[in-house]
């Protein structure tokens, strides 16, 4: 069955960074698209980049474009989110997404940036 095990989150500081990892299996990783979600709390989860399948295009939130880097290990099955320059309303709880005849997310990792 499909799995998607995020992590990495954690707690940081204004203007740090962090590295999330999305360990996936259960299907053929290498023939799907990857996406990064995230919902803060109180609002609805939002899309924040997506890789497609080849690791050749990538898509961003406006809120995170130039701050953030999605990318993936095809050998390892694992879908990446580089976050630099995080700001406090990057804190969210973060899942990885993919859609495979339905929707399939793993079970979120929280980050949290502190002022």
């Amino acid at each position: 069955q499909v799995q998607l095990v995020e992590s990495g989150g954690g707690l940081v500081q204004l203007g740090e960074s962090l590295r999330l990892s999305c360990a996936a299996s259960g299907f053929i990783f290498s023939k799907y698209f990857m996406s990064w979600y995230r919902q803060a709390p109180g609002k609805e989860r939002e899309f924040v980049a997506r890789v497609s399948d080849l690791g050749r295009r990538m898509n961003y939130a406006d809120s995170v474009k130039g701050r953030f880097t999605i990318s993936r290990d095809n050998a390892k099955n694992t879908v990446y989110l580089q976050m630099d320059s995080l700001e406090t309303d990057d804190t969210a709880v973060y899942y990885c997404y993919v859609e495979i005849g339905g929707a399939y997310w793993g079970q979120g990792t929280q980050v949290t940036v502190s002022s």
